[in-house]
Formats: C-alpha cells, sequence, structure tokens
C-alpha cells in the first residue's frame, strides 16, 4: 500500500504499522524465513486495529475524512461517470467561478445538467477556487445551469463539497446572501427532476444553495450542516478551538441527518474513506444517482414539484413544551 499524502491524527499509529507491514514484505523472505511469522501477527494486529479505528468514529473523526485532501472531489466523479462532458461557464453577469462546476453530461444513458462544488488538488487550484467556496459568480453559474436544465428538460445532478460560501468583502459585495436565497428560490419550484449527492464537507448557505432537491444522498463520512463546527464554535463559544464540541452538536454526520429526514440514504464508503479506494465508491454513487433518475422520471412534474415542498416543509418540525 502507498503511503497516505496525508494522515490525520486518530489514525496515526495504524498507518505507522501498515508503513512498517510494507516495508516488511518488501524484504527477501527466503533469507529471512523467520518473518513469515511477523507478517502474519503483524497482519492480524492491523486487521483488528483497523476496525477498532473506523468502526466507531466521532463526528469530528468523520469531519476529519470529509476533508482529507486524496478523498475524491466533484471532477473525479464527473470524469468517472459521465460521458460526453460540455462544461459550462460563466455566469454571464461577472466572472467565471472556478469554484462551481456547471455542465452537460450522459450518465448510462441519460442525459443530465451536472453541478458542484469544485475543490484544488493543488494548493494553487484550491487558493484559486477559495478551497471550493463559490462566489455570488459561482451560485449564479450554477442558476443558469439549472434554467437551461428545465428549459431542456434535463434532471440535475448535485455534488456538494464545500466548507461554506466564499466570506470576503467581494463576495459580499457582489451580493452573497442574495445569490444564495436566489438559488434556493428557483430549486424549490424546479420543474425537472434534482438528485444531490453529498461527497465530503456541506457547510451552511454554500452547500445549501444547489443542495436541495427531489432525493439527497450523503457518503458514510460526509456531513452536511448549517455551518462548519468552526464556525459554529466561533459564534457560541467564541472559540473556534473548540471546534470538535461544536461538531458532536450539530447531528452534521450522514446517520444523523438521514435521522432527522433531511436526507434520504447513507452510501458506504471504504473502511478509513472514500480515498482508500475512489473507484468502489464511484461505483456507488453511480449506482445512487441512475436510481433515484429512474425513479423520479415517472413521477408527474406538477407532483414532483409538490412533493419537494412538502420534504422542505417537513424540515426542522418542532413540539413546543406544554405551558411555554
Amino acid at each position: 500500500m502507498a503511503k497516505p499524502r496525508h494522515v490525520m491524527d486518530f489514525e496515526r499509529l495504524l498507518i505507522e504499522l501498515e508503513t512498517k507491514l510494507d516495508d516488511l514484505r518488501g524484504l527477501d523472505l527466503v533469507e529471512n524465513p523467520e518473518l513469515a511469522a511477523e507478517i502474519n501477527e503483524l497482519s492480524a494486529e492491523i486487521e483488528k486495529l483497523r476496525v477498532a479505528t473506523y468502526v466507531q468514529l466521532s463526528p469530528w473523526d468523520r469531519v476529519q475524512i470529509a476533508r482529507h485532501p486524496d478523498r475524491p472531489k466533484t471532477q473525479h466523479y464527473i470524469e468517472a461517470l459521465f460521458s460526453d462532458v460540455i462544461e459550462l461557464h460563466g455566469d454571464r453577469t461577472f466572472s467565471d467561478d472556478e469554484a462551481m462546476f456547471a455542465g452537460l453530461g450522459t450518465i448510462k444513458g441519460r442525459k443530465v445538467v451536472v453541478i458542484g462544488h469544485r475543490k484544488g488538488t493543488n494548493t494553487n487550484e484550491n487558493i484559486k477556487r477559495h478551497f471550493g467556496s463559490p462566489t455570488p459568480d459561482g451560485f449564479r453559474k450554477a442558476m443558469r445551469a439549472m434554467r437551461l436544465a428545465e428549459k431542456f428538460g434535463l434532471p440535475i445532478v448535485s455534488f456538494l463539497d464545500t466548507p461554506g460560501a466564499y466570506a470576503g468583502p467581494e463576495a459580499e459585495e457582489r451580493g452573497q446572501a442574495w445569490a444564495i436565497a436566489e438559488s434556493l428560490e428557483l430549486l424549490s419550484g424546479l420543474r425537472t427532476p434534482v438528485v444531490c449527492v453529498g461527497i465530503g464537507e456541506g457547510g451552511s448557505g454554500g452547500a445549501l444553495a444547489i443542495g436541495f432537491g427531489d432525493r439527497l444522498f450523503v457518503l458514510e463520512n460526509a456531513y452536511y450542516s448549517v455551518s462548519s463546527p468552526e464556525a459554529c464554535a466561533s459564534i457560541i463559544h467564541r472559540d473556534s478551538a473548540q471546534a470538535e464540541d461544536a461538531a458532536a452538536c450539530l447531528k452534521m454526520t450522514a446517520a444523523d441527518v438521514v435521522a432527522l429526514g433531511i436526507a434520504d440514504e447513507v452510501l458506504p464508503e471504504p473502511l478509513g474513506g472514500a480515498h482508500r479506494n475512489p473507484t468502489a465508491v464511484f461505483e456507488t454513487v453511480g449506482s445512487a444517482i441512475v436510481r433515484a433518475l429512474d425513479d423520479l422520471g415517472w413521477v408527474p412534474l406538477d407532483q414532483l414539484v409538490e412533493r419537494r415542498y412538502q420534504r422542505l416543509r417537513a424540515i426542522g418540525e418542532y413540539c413546543t413544551i406544554e405551558g411555554e
């Protein structure tokens, strides 16, 4: 196994043992026959530790996996799952925000419009793309693609992977809040099926702006939240260092948002995260998208929009305590 580029704190011991095992396997067992027993013993120990490390993950652990730099990004899913891809550039108002992908593509013979947050694969790309945080231009580009989808009767597939909308002053000057609100308004009444997949981070209005539709799948180690843990800790505790505690309180994991009725289904990942076996994850996500498109394709448009409205209204239901 190749040594990972990034090691998370909670898996450090496991990675060290895996590296040691790789080194042992590279030795000549003919000249060192006694190593065979040591390799078998270490392999068994690693397998037990791997299960112990990854099966009982805390919400903060899952946030770290969602942010792993080797985790597959929107562009990787598009390359793996879609053919005949044509990217659409620009919002026809100000600029072409590279933090937002918009385009046309085909998945298993089904023509769709694809949108999604786009992080970089290196430091320069991440700086250019604000680490996957769209500006108003990005949201307006996504809306341009949404309107094309509705006009030509094409379903929308949306990939969510952002810590939140870009918070720089230039974004505020160009109407960041308005762009997010307009995108939500458009999605709520769009007369075409919308399938969303949370593949990594799903923070705040940046995710919600393109993350609401008729189906929402969330990968096992992705999250979907009203804010990032750091932002929540800064607001509530005035201390972003308390992000780990905030993550536990936000109910932001895939299992949490399904239990709350916000998402429809948790999509499993390989033990350790999607970066451990991207090919398997691409297959899982692709199958879920095709299944959802087939299910939604039979629903009359009036009924589709009404269901989406009722789905939105059901989120955040609560009961008051008698006497209050």
